[in-house]
């Protein structure tokens, strides 16, 4: 069997299994297992435990638990809804300004923990129901909330930076920092989107009531200290990376530790809470590590077969200028962003894309705030569309699939034209480094 066929063959494999349901990781791993021993025989699985090691070995990967813990501990603990609470304060009688400091809210969550699941989860659960109760339209509501939790994907501390750094081979700091002014971008679109729609019809975001205004614990300064503390342990985090000051990994430890000690000044750490919280770490890490050792074992395999010249040597062989070819990985992340988990389209793409790009001349830390962008797309459009999923576990049962879907197309609409604009002004994302 030449390159060309196994290419082939071993993509329908791995589509054709993810319809049975198994997991990704099994069935990038079963693949490698059969592709090996039929290239090579049995003398080869020696190679297989080699990518093991060296994926499961790799220094950068302590820093995912780490953000992960922080977020499980602001899942459980009250600062995230605080910091809800006192943002509404802000919102003041602005039309929207409840949906808007939904957005401002995730941002920070984003800036804290870089997990995307748990923040629409808890934006679910605090923001949704207010915003249905105040009368906001539920297209707008449910939006937000998704568009918003899906800042992950792009503000730093990223857990997709972070894996693309590490699979790329490129400087994760530098990474952040180019993530800055797209994920600015990104919110200001979002504000701008819901801001215009509600000055021009009031209705669909009504501004908040005297009497919400007047409540209890809605002074300024309870509001502001509310939102203090959250954007410490941010400055924090980010200050020491973008300062030299700690390493990724160090920084989020730094991050635990600060979560840690804020939630236990506020009274309400627990053995309940660091329970949950480390076994929520485990699984959401184990998932990661999973997927990534089947990828790296399929990738490190293909590569051996000579798959990674042939891909390459075929992209690069189209007669389309370098952009265009960059278009055409851009496609290709979309589409499989409908089926795929981003960690598994990473892994299986990137050891592939990145060489590329930079054959063609281009920064792969551009190339990587693309990346971000096209996964954060990936996590709101259908079929597969994680964040539809997280919300759905959350929102009132009159709320389907189907309102969620349709709710999430503007933002989807301007994912794409920021998408776009990053591939027409690369200086925008790299500007700072």
């Amino acid at each position: 069997m030449d390159i060309a066929t196994a290419t082939y063959v071993l993509v329908g494999s791995i589509f054709a299994l993810l319809l049975t349901g198994l997991p990704l990781a099994f069935i990038t791993g079963l693949v490698a297992l059969l592709f090996t021993l039929g290239f090579f025989g049995p003398d080869a699985l020696p190679l297989v435990t080699t990518r093991i090691y060296g994926f499961v070995t790799e220094y950068s990967l302590v820093a995912v638990p780490m953000f992960v813990l922080m977020a499980s501990l602001l899942d459980r603990s009250g600062i995230a809804r605080d910091l809800f609470n006192g943002m509404r304060v802000f919102a003041g009688r602005l039309p929207g300004g409840v949906a808007v400091q939904t957005i401002v809210v995730a941002f920070f969550l984003a800036a804290m923990s870089g997990i995307i699941g748990g923040e629409i989860v808890l934006l679910g659960i605090l923001a949704l129901p207010q915003m249905l109760r105040l009368g906001y339209h539920r297209n707008i509501s449910i939006g937000v909330v998704c568009a918003g939790g899906a800042l992950g994907t792009m503000m730093p501390p990223s857990i997709v930076l972070i894996i693309y750094g590490l699979l790329a081979s490129e400087s994760i700091a530098d990474l952040f920092t180019a993530a800055v002014t797209p994920a600015l971008i990104l919110m200001g679109s979002y504000v701008a989107y819901v801001l215009t729609r509600c000055l021009m019809r009031p209705e669909l975001g009504p501004p908040l009531s005297e009497e919400e205004l007047r409540a209890p614990g809605h002074s300024r300064l309870g509001a502001l200290k509310a939102v203090l503390s959250p954007a410490c342990i941010a400055a924090m985090v980010l200050g020491s990376i973008y300062g030299g000051i700690a390493s990724v990994t160090e920084a989020a430890a730094m991050g635990v530790f600060a979560v840690v000690l804020l939630v236990a000044l506020r009274g309400e750490l627990s053995v309940v809470i660091i329970r949950d919280s480390l076994t929520q770490t485990i699984n959401t890490c184990g998932m990661i590590v999973w997927i990534g050792v089947g990828a790296a074992i399929l990738v490190g395999v293909y590569n051996l077969m000579g798959g990674n010249r042939f891909v390459a040597d075929s992209i690069l062989g189209l007669d389309l200028a370098p952009i265009a070819i960059v278009l055409v990985m851009m496609a290709i992340l979309i589409v499989l962003g409908l089926f795929m988990d981003w960690i598994g389209i990473a892994m299986l793409t990137l050891p592939i894309f990145v060489p590329i790009v930079e054959k063609l001349g281009y920064d792969p830390v551009w190339f990587g705030i693309l990346f971000a962008i096209n996964m954060q797309v990936s996590f709101l459009s259908p079929p597969f569309g994680p964040a539809a999923f997280y919300l759905k576990g959350v929102a009132p049962p009159e709320i389907s699939l189907r309102d969620i879907y349709g709710s999430l197309l503007p933002f989807i609409a301007i994912q794409v034209g920021v998408l776009a604009l990053m591939l027409a002004f690369p200086q925008v994302a790299i500007w700072p480094l």
